[in-house]
């Protein structure tokens, strides 16, 4: 058998392959590698962090939760089961064989932004120095269960570790938001742990389940939902909740961007009808943009930054959905058109000082034509940054010269990670670090920026973009 081959990461990874510009790279990546996160937008459980979790094992900390890695696998021919997914039978054999799946598949993932994230934690969080086979399968698993197995790597200290300043979960409207206030309450935490307010299926009449939800925020806010002023102010009710509890920010992704406002006598027709289960698609599809645009009125009202991220067929294959749920890699973005979609709402609240709108897409081809142009104009209104499908070092190149142009670096989020696989956090930051800094250096060397520019614009990408968007 011949030897393992070992693993690294090299230090220009992702920079220019001409000198010169990687020169300028390097010195402006330098300037910011240090800096601590700020990850405004992510899915990782806040009770991991309340109750400073100690991970199980390898499967469940790097696969089971991370629909990137378990998707490529299952398209590859891996059943989801075997990874864990829909399961919590999973014994320690289970998550050894499931782990030896994914160092069998590791070419697969070749060439991609989770190969990418996958090497910098093998190498930087875990200590591994030899290459994913099923040949080192064990030996990597070995190695990362010892590292599951010290005290040293629980959550809470893998916060201060991995040094995320600022942490925004992503929670549904009814929660009770206990995990959050315990750590808002603990003198001993000093990382900020944030709620996020996510109202898309509440605001879904067609959804099958829609009367169960308007019921459930009925009791969560004590609003009466006879009619759509009450179903409004419950909404209103739990936003001010989740803001006392910590909240900067709702988040909502829905088909398309429409956010025509229909008459409000007309709503509360469809409203009633839809609580009755009598309303058509379409006039579910008309209420729904009609909740959406209240919920930008209501973002000017108490503040909180509204983002988007529209256009994703979720659950694609049904028969996925039964038997695993949702969030399991089987959501499949679709094309979406912006300028059109939300001009009601841009018309009505685009210029409202309290505003801070920050619209993102799985559809780069708008990137240019709309999203900028947009940030470029409306002060309201911010470019998020690619994610989920474009978080792809090509991808994130082509936005920041898609975006600039017209909008310049000043009118875009900061970035994003949203994940559910806590781990790949600083992987997926320093990733964003480095490709900044290597769009920064093109524009150096092309003489449209100077150095010293390029290293106040890297730092402020960083730092105060987001903290700026999204009011912190």
């Amino acid at each position: 058998m011949s030897a393992p081959i070992s693993l690294s990461l090299h230090p220009d990874r992702l920079f220019p392959v001409d000198a010169s510009t990687r020169d300028v790279a390097r010195r402006l990546y330098e300037s910011v590698k240090d800096l601590p996160i700020i990850s405004p937008h992510s899915h990782v459980p806040p009770q991991w962090i309340a109750d400073d979790v100690a991970f199980s094992d390898p499967t469940s900390l790097l696969i089971t939760p991370d629909h990137y890695v378990t998707r490529m696998m299952h398209a590859n021919g891996v059943r989801l089961d075997d990874l864990g997914v829909g399961r919590n039978d999973m014994t320690a054999d289970d998550s050894r064989a499931a782990f030896r799946l994914l160092c069998e598949h590791w070419g697969d993932y070749a060439g991609t932004p989770v190969r990418y994230w996958l090497e910098n934690e093998l190498v930087d969080i875990f200590g591994v120095t030899v290459r994913p086979s099923p040949e080192t399968a064990d030996q990597i698993y070995d190695a990362i269960q010892a590292w599951v197995g010290d005290g040293a790597n629980t959550a809470r200290k893998l916060m201060e570790r991995f040094d995320i300043a600022v942490l925004a979960t992503t929670d549904d409207p009814c929660d009770n938001l206990e995990h959050h206030a315990a750590l808002r309450d603990d003198a001993t935490f000093t990382r900020r742990v944030v709620p996020t307010f996510r109202p898309d299926k509440y605001l879904e009449p067609a959804r099958a389940d829609w009367n169960q939800l308007v019921d459930d925020i009925s009791r969560a806010s004590g609003e009466a939902v006879d009619d759509l002023p009450g179903f409004l102010n419950a909404l209103a009710n739990r936003r001010e909740y989740f803001k006392a509890h910590g909240a900067f920010s709702s988040d909502h992704s829905h088909f398309d961007l429409d956010t025509t406002r229909l008459d409000e006598a007309e709503a509360n027709r469809i409203y009633l009808a839809a609580r009755r289960g009598a309303a058509s698609a379409d006039e579910a599809t008309a209420l729904r943009r009609h909740l959406v645009w209240h919920q930008v009125r209501m973002a000017t009202e108490d503040g909180l930054v509204l983002t988007l991220h529209p256009a994703v067929v979720r659950n694609h294959h049904t028969p996925t959905f039964e038997k695993y749920g949702a969030d399991v890699g089987a959501d499949i973005p679709v094309s979406v058109e912006v300028s059109r979609a939300l001009r009601p709402a841009l018309e009505s609240f685009g210029t409202h000082p309290n505003l801070n709108l920050v619209i993102f897409t799985l559809d780069e081809t708008v990137f240019s034509r709309e999203i900028a142009p947009l940030a470029g104009f409306y002060p309201s209104v911010f470019a998020g940054v690619p994610w989920w499908f474009l978080d792809a070092p090509d991808a994130i190149k082509r936005f920041r010269r898609a975006v600039t142009e017209t909008a310049g670096f000043t009118r875009t989020s900061g970035f994003i990670d949203d994940t559910r696989a806590f781990c790949s956090i600083p992987a997926r930051h320093d990733m964003s670090r480095r490709l900044d800094a290597c769009h920064l250096a093109d524009l150096v060397v092309e003489h449209r920026l100077a150095e010293d520019e390029a290293a106040q614009i890297i730092t402020s990408l960083v730092v105060d973009q987001p903290r700026k968007v999204f009011k912190l």
